[in-house]
C-alpha cells in the first residue's frame, strides 16, 4: 500500500509540469485576447503590460523598433473611443509551444474595417517574470490572399 501511494504521489508531483504548462497556455491565450481589446481602443496600459521593455518588434511594413518607440506611438494617438473604433482586431488559429517561461505564440491577426478584412501572420517571443508573460520579440507580416 506504501508503494501504490508512494508511486500515486510521485506520478503527480511529476506530471505537475505538465498542468502548469496547460494553465500557462490558458494564461497566454487570456493575455492575447486583452491585448487584442486592449489594441483595438489603442489603450496604452494594456501596451504597457504586454511588451517587455527589451521588446524587438518587426512590423509588416519592414521596420524594426521597440518598446519607447512604440508606446511613443501608443500615447500620441490616446485612447480611441468607442464610437470612432475603425478597425477591429481578433486572433485565429492561435499556436503556442511552451518551453518553461518562455513561449512562442503565432497566431493569424484579424483586422476588421467594415467590409474590408486585412489578415496578417503574427508570432511573438514571451517570457514569464515574476509571474507575468511579456513579449520580448514581435513578428507581423501581411497575410498573402490565397487563390
Amino acid at each position: 500500500m506504501k508503494l501504490l501511494v508512494s508511486c500515486l504521489f510521485g506520478s503527480i508531483l511529476l506530471l505537475s509540469p505538465v498542468f502548469a504548462m496547460a494553465d500557462d497556455k490558458a494564461d497566454l491565450t487570456a493575455l492575447l485576447s486583452e491585448f487584442l481589446d486592449g489594441a483595438t481602443r489603442n489603450d496604452a496600459s494594456i501596451h504597457n503590460k504586454f511588451w517587455a521593455d527589451e521588446l524587438i518588434y518587426t512590423s509588416s511594413s519592414g521596420s524594426r523598433f521597440g518598446k519607447a518607440e512604440l508606446m511613443q506611438g501608443v500615447n500620441s494617438s490616446g485612447m480611441i473611443a468607442p464610437d470612432n473604433i475603425e478597425t477591429l482586431y481578433s486572433s485565429e488559429d492561435v499556436s503556442i509551444m511552451q518551453y518553461g517561461d518562455t513561449a512562442v505564440v503565432a497566431f493569424v491577426l484579424v483586422g476588421r474595417s467594415g467590409a474590408k478584412t486585412q489578415r496578417y501572420l503574427n508570432s511573438g517571443t514571451f517570457v514569464k517574470r515574476n509571474g507575468q508573460w511579456q513579449a520580448v520579440n514581435w513578428q507581423a507580416t501581411i497575410k498573402a490572399a490565397t487563390k
